[in-house]
């Protein structure tokens, strides 16, 4: 069987911690960001923990064995 592939799109939009919990950068501040409120796009900043309803989905396709 062959060795399963790491999907790029994924690693380029994820990463795993330390822990193995798989983090991920939030959507919507590159544009439009006038009209937000500055407590919003504050929020916006950082990596933020992936739901754990699809945790396991990313975890395989970050996976490179």
């Amino acid at each position: 069987m062959p060795k399963q592939k790491t999907k790029k799109s994924a690693t380029k939009r994820m990463k795993k911690s330390a822990t193995g919990k798989i983090l991920r950068t939030c959507g919507g501040k590159a544009h439009l960001a006038s009209c937000k409120t500055r407590k919003r796009k504050r929020n916006l900043r950082g990596m933020k923990t992936l739901d754990k309803t699809v945790n396991h989905i990313f975890k395989r396709m970050l996976s490179t064995h």
